[in-house]
């Protein structure tokens, strides 16, 4: 006998699925506890989605108005997007590296995204993309932009 699971044609077992309550529009009714999946028309099963927070209210049981949050935090790719065209030296370490463990770039700040960093390098025309992973710090040779976001 052939215990094929994927045997396709007459042989092959039939399958059924529940089928979705359909509204009078032809769109699936969803019941209580049901919604629909984002961007997949598949329902999610469980309790709906939490409201929208909103900030600058009080929360029962707790003393006093919310925090707001700040509309930027103060977070290194941030402040390195305020420095774009400045010069920096970057300070690296990769471990588990048996040639090198720890490697200096200078270079001008091209880019700065949430996990790496564009910098090239002024003399050679060479650019590095630097992972944030692996940063240490920066030194810079002049004053930096930068807003506290907090105020």
């Amino acid at each position: 006998m052939n215990m094929n699971p994927y045997q396709t044609g007459a042989g092959a077992p039939k399958m059924s699925f529940p089928s979705m309550p359909q509204s009078g529009s032809g769109m699936p009714s969803y019941g209580s506890g049901m919604m629909p999946q984002p961007g997949t028309g598949f329902p999610s099963y469980g309790p709906s989605p939490m409201p929208p927070v909103t900030t600058g209210g009080t929360i029962p049981g707790m003393p006093g108005p919310t925090p707001m949050l700040p509309a930027e935090e103060s977070f290194v790719e941030n402040i390195l997007r305020l420095n774009l065209g400045k010069t920096g030296t970057f300070y690296m370490t990769y471990e588990n590296n048996s040639e090198w463990n720890a490697k200096i770039f200078r270079g001008v700040i091209e880019a700065a995204g949430r996990d790496h960093i564009i910098i090239s390098d002024p003399k050679t025309g060479m650019r590095y993309l630097l992972l944030m992973v692996n940063l240490d710090y920066v030194t810079f040779n002049e004053e930096l932009n930068y807003t506290y976001p907090f105020r």
